[in-house]
């Protein structure tokens, strides 16, 4: 059982394990390295340009963007415990071998070290995600075919938020916890047991300059929020939106909410399925919110390659529930049932 007071990130990694008797440390030894990343990354992060004006570029050796320093941190943290069988990240097209020395480990890392980076001009959020599955052939190194796992597989998933505190944010598949950064110790304490996400919301998050690339059904649903009390909602939300997805599901989480980023057109980036959906789907489902594209629950999704890109719709499960009845009553022909043609409840009234 673990202590009331200042539960360490370690603590509570021990004692999960208990749990489990047949577990063997490893995934422990991981996390624990993914967040020594994080702490590195913090770190960083906290002195912002002072850095490279300690230690400007130059024509020989120019300065190196926060994206790849932050990457290099990473994987300099977690390829050296023997943990991994290989690594993919957000800033590299293809997977990192790992250069531990040893034999490959049981797991596969998948991370984008800096999201939000397009903050950095502006001091605003940042954050790391991560996403942890098991290697499928044991023993061997990773090849491509191996992180093509739907989420559902996920063992671990995660982020960290680097604001006013550095937080720590992750389940292992028993909830969603948050340990927050004690700086003089330089632990991570667990400060947000069993996180949950409220099934309904007044607030929802969008970035609306891509509204005429919109399908018909976020166009009705966010029509309905606009409209406010006055509307067929009857009740007035608020909207939100930083551009980054940690500060979007960290906000979610604590206080509740839908996030929409709907890939209505195919030039729109979307998101990455393996490094920013599916590790935000996990979360968010342990803590009893939904996670979809609109037509598919995000972690039911098998991905095709690495980089693929999805639609990707989160939060208050009442509302995740009313936007995929809307995209059922727009697009009858892409779901096999009948009942959710358009018609009754959900029928376009326009």
């Amino acid at each position: 059982m673990m202590r009331s007071e200042r539960t360490t990130l370690t603590e509570f990694l021990i004692a999960e394990r208990r749990r489990f008797p047949h577990a063997t440390g490893e995934l422990n030894a991981l996390i624990l390295e993914v967040s020594l990343a994080c702490k590195a990354i913090a770190s960083r992060v906290e002195y912002g340009e002072l850095v490279d004006r300690m230690a400007p570029g130059s024509a020989d050796k120019p300065r190196r963007s926060l994206p790849a320093i932050t990457h290099d941190l990473f994987v300099e943290a977690t390829e050296w415990g023997g943990h991994v069988a290989g690594m993919v990240s957000r800033e590299q097209s293809i997977p990192i071998a790992t250069a531990g020395g040893g034999p490959p480990g049981n797991y596969l890392l998948i991370f984008d070290a800096l999201d939000g980076s397009s903050n950095c001009d502006v001091n605003a959020t940042l954050g790391s995600l991560f996403s942890i599955l098991r290697m499928p052939t044991p023993g061997d190194f990773a090849s491509t075919e191996d992180y093509l796992q739907p989420g559902d597989r996920q063992v671990c998933a995660g982020y960290a938020i680097y604001g006013p505190a550095t937080m720590l944010v992750l389940s292992v598949g028993t909830g969603v916890h948050g340990f927050t950064l004690e700086p003089r110790l330089g632990e991570f304490i667990l400060t947000h047991s069993g996180m949950r996400i409220a099934g309904a919301t007044d607030e929802f998050a969008i970035d609306t300059s891509n509204s005429r690339f919109w399908e018909p059904a976020v166009k009705r649903y966010v029509d309905e929020c606009v409209a406010g009390a006055n509307g067929p909602r009857g009740r007035d939300f608020a909207m939100r939106w930083v551009a980054s997805l940690v500060a979007e599901t960290h906000r979610i989480l604590i206080r509740g909410g839908v996030f929409l980023d709907p890939r209505a057109d195919p030039a729109l980036s979307g998101l990455r399925l393996l490094h920013e959906a599916n590790p935000v789907a996990f979360l968010v489902h342990q803590a009893g919110g939904a996670a979809t594209t609109g037509r598919q629950r995000v972690l039911d999704i098998v991905p095709d390659e690495l980089d693929q890109r999805v639609g990707l719709i989160f939060g208050a499960s009442d509302e995740i529930e009313r936007i995929e009845a809307y995209h059922r009553s727009f697009h009858p022909r892409d779901y096999d049932a009948p009942l959710f043609g358009m018609r009754g409840l959900f029928r376009d009234p326009r």
